[in-house]
């Protein structure tokens, strides 16, 4: 398939990667299908995208206005309603299993017989998914960075039996989104979370030492590295229960180096998931 042969694309997961996926694909001009399993996920979606069309707008960094690229979006809670898609791009739950039972069903749903399957993980194995799939050739990984309306990078992930066509196909794609896409192969973390979550990690092992305090461990890294976040801020934007499930990716995946560190597990038990709700290493709830 050609990116020129895409006229729908289909987004599964309404969260902050599925509704940043959604919106850059609307404002590149594709028609979209937002799907997730309940409306109040669609509704929170769709309220995030306008709110970001309505700031990019106001920065006059739009090329049509809000109504019409909101208009590309079509949400809804059937899975069925992807058929015609052209293009799926997965960003649900971190989880295997049910990611390979999501391709499964589409295997029976989607229509076009090249068309082109992506999943949006952070960590997990491209292959296993394509496994599951009618046509793994025809599987990539298309890894989004947070937030996706803003950030230029977009990993490209090659399966062992992802075609050279399929891979060209997602350059190109992510090119046409205005992004700058990064080719590498399938492998626990890719590059971006092979490198990320271990220094998250060991931010979160500093803090949990009492080396430092977590305002002098991020703004110590932000001094020394020309970073604009430390890595405890980091963690609180992406999530702790994502850097988590990351982390013991790598950990069962690599070895004992990538051990998480028993505060970022007590953190999530506990609930304090960073930005999303409220509280993580910082409280956003007085902001």
């Amino acid at each position: 398939m050609k990116v020129e042969d895409v006229k729908v694309v289909g987004v599964l997961g309404a969260g902050t990667m599925g509704a940043g996926i959604a919106q850059v694909c609307a404002m590149a001009g594709f028609e979209v299908v937002l799907r997730d399993i309940e409306d109040r996920f669609l509704e929170r979606g769709l309220n995030n995208i306008r709110k970001s069309l309505e700031k990019f707008a106001a920065k006059g960094k739009l090329s049509e206005d809000v109504e019409t690229i909101m208009g590309r979006i079509k949400p809804t809670t059937k899975l069925e309603d992807l058929a015609d898609v052209d293009l799926v791009i997965e960003a649900i739950i971190e989880n295997m299993e049910v990611k390979k039972e999501t391709f499964r069903q589409l295997n029976e749903i989607v229509k076009r017989e090249d068309a082109i399957f992506a999943s949006n993980t952070s960590t997990l194995s491209i292959t296993e998914m394509a496994a599951v799939t009618r046509k793994p050739e025809n599987f990539v990984g298309i890894h989004f960075m947070n937030p996706v309306p803003v950030m230029k990078g977009v990993e490209i992930v090659r399966g062992l039996l992802t075609s050279d066509e399929t891979l060209e196909f997602a350059v190109e794609f992510t090119k046409k989104l205005g992004k700058e896409p990064v080719v590498c192969r399938d492998s626990p973390g890719f590059i971006s979370n092979r490198i990320l979550m271990p220094w998250i990690n060991e931010g979160i092992w500093v803090l949990y030492e009492g080396v430092a305090t977590k305002e002098e461990i991020d703004r110590g890294m932000r001094l020394f590295t020309n970073v604009p976040m430390g890595p405890l801020e980091l963690a609180d934007l992406i999530g702790l229960d994502i850097c988590l499930a990351a982390i013991e990716t790598l950990h069962r995946e690599l070895g004992d180096k990538y051990r998480p560190c028993p505060l970022l597990k007590q953190m999530v038990q506990a609930g304090l998931l960073g930005r999303k709700t409220g509280r993580g290493f910082y409280d956003y709830t007085q902001k």
